[in-house]
């Protein structure tokens, strides 16, 4: 039995960096899960199948990684109104770095509510889900059992959507996933069902978190395995806000006037002179 204070641990650690990933071997070459990074991936693989290698230890076939890549096209909104995206523009709006405005924006992406934090939610949903319908339990049972009740309608992550009803982007991924050949697997057919059945009694649709974790789920991912790939999504449609916004008359975003703001504070009251 170790000692209380035995530090063994720290002191085969002390000056190192141990690592499964891979690294640079100066002299040798850079190497990633037993690949050769300038030899084996640089202009033979795409940029997303190392994203997806960096992140999971895996290499997937292209078509996987064709896939992904479109879910990053589908979350590069160009619209400020977005809240990310707001924020890459108010960053140009004040002549900050690109880099620290797409970081910004990034970072507020990370929600519960949405972005690519909602597939953990999503994907451990379809998954239980999954497992109990074929136990027996019906779509009905599988709804009710996970959502919690927001007013009359149950709320599910992955279904419904806070401003439209559908989700454009779901018709251009199943044509992109008929296109590279997938089919519907078991994780998607049941996420179908569960839309059909809350279409009819809450008209409620699936939404891109729905449909993107059923996917993945099908493919084999876990749910911390597709946040990791997810984590930089929505940066291409940041950098955008950040450019429209940088390149134009300074103070022009949203601007406010005093009006705008509901003082809530002490009344006006006079200030003593000298």
């Amino acid at each position: 039995m170790k000692r209380i204070n035995d530090t063994t641990f720290w002191d085969e650690r002390h000056g190192k960096i141990f690592s499964k990933k891979g690294g640079w071997k100066i002299g040798q070459g850079v190497f990633n899960h037993g690949y050769s990074m300038m030899e084996d991936l640089v202009g033979k693989a795409s940029y997303m199948q190392v994203m997806v290698l960096n992140a999971t230890g895996h290499f997937p076939d292209r078509r996987i990684a064709d896939w992904l890549e479109s879910i990053y096209i589908c979350l590069s909104y160009p619209d400020s109104r977005i809240w990310c995206n707001q924020i890459g523009a108010l960053n140009g709006e004040t002549q900050a770095s690109v880099v620290a405005a797409t970081s910004a924006g990034n970072l507020a992406m990370d929600s519960h509510a949405y972005g690519a934090r909602t597939l953990i939610d999503g994907m451990s949903f379809i998954q239980l889900a999954l497992k109990n319908f074929k136990q027996g339990l019906s779509v009905e049972e599988i709804v009710k059992s996970a959502s919690q009740k927001l007013g009359t309608k149950p709320v599910i992550t992955g279904y419904a959507r806070p401003i439209a009803k559908g989700d454009e982007r779901i018709d251009a991924l199943e044509q992109v996933a008929e296109k590279l050949g997938f089919p519907i697997g078991e994780h998607l057919n049941l996420a179908y069902k569960i839309e059909q059945y809350l279409c009819q009694k809450y008209n409620e649709n699936m939404n891109f978190s729905g449909y993107v974790s059923a996917f993945m789920s099908d493919q084999g991912f876990t749910a911390e395995e597709s946040y990791r790939i997810c984590s930089t999504l929505v940066s291409s449609g940041v950098t955008a806000c950040y450019a429209d916004s940088y390149e134009r008359v300074s103070s022009s975003f949203l601007p406010l006037r005093c009006d705008d703001i509901a003082y809530e504070g002490k009344p006006e009251r006079p200030v003593p002179e000298k």
